[in-house]
């Protein structure tokens, strides 16, 4: 593959750390609204989940697509490859690995809430399926982030060097 120039990659990596902060910062936003945010009244709930949701929707799933597209252009036009650096095989099986369990779990649980808030109010906290989900998006969606934030430290850091030619 042809390799881009210095102001491609520039761009390139001007991007992919934008859509890096779009996705982390969304996830822990997300993760602090379910911790700090607590609802006097049923509208106040309903609310919040679909903040929630917007977020989701127009922030994380954003940010998770573009580092994916960023990454994949990364591995094909620059010279870190797609497996040529023990660091970049991490990063790769994060991405990918936080996008399926983003898509699979966490929306699942996170698109599950509003319905439930929106007909029960505040009942909804007394709503065992309810209850599931806001606490499987709490507590999986803070792995989720602290796995991100790992791999953004990876990415400065580059920790792990050349793989092994056979």
């Amino acid at each position: 593959m042809k390799e881009i120039g210095v102001n491609g990659k520039r761009w390139l990596k001007g991007f992919h750390v934008t859509f890096a902060c779009l996705w982390v910062g969304g996830g822990l936003t997300l993760t602090l609204m379910q911790l700090a945010m607590h609802a006097t009244i049923g509208g106040e709930l309903y609310g919040i989940d679909r903040s929630m949701k917007f977020i989701d929707d127009f922030i994380i799933i954003p940010g998770a697509l573009g580092s994916l597209l960023t990454e994949l252009l990364y591995s094909l036009f620059t010279n870190w490859g797609f497996f040529k650096h023990n660091w970049i095989t991490v990063k790769w099986v994060i991405n990918i690995g936080g996008i399926i369990f983003g898509t699979f779990w966490l929306g699942y649980w996170m698109n599950g809430m509003p319905p439930i808030s929106e007909t029960y109010g505040l009942g909804a906290l007394s709503n065992p399926i309810y209850d599931h989900y806001k606490h499987m998006n709490t507590f999986w969606g803070s792995v989720q982030v602290t796995t991100l934030v790992f791999a953004l430290f990876v990415s400065v850091f580059k920790p792990w060097s050349l793989r092994k030619a056979n």
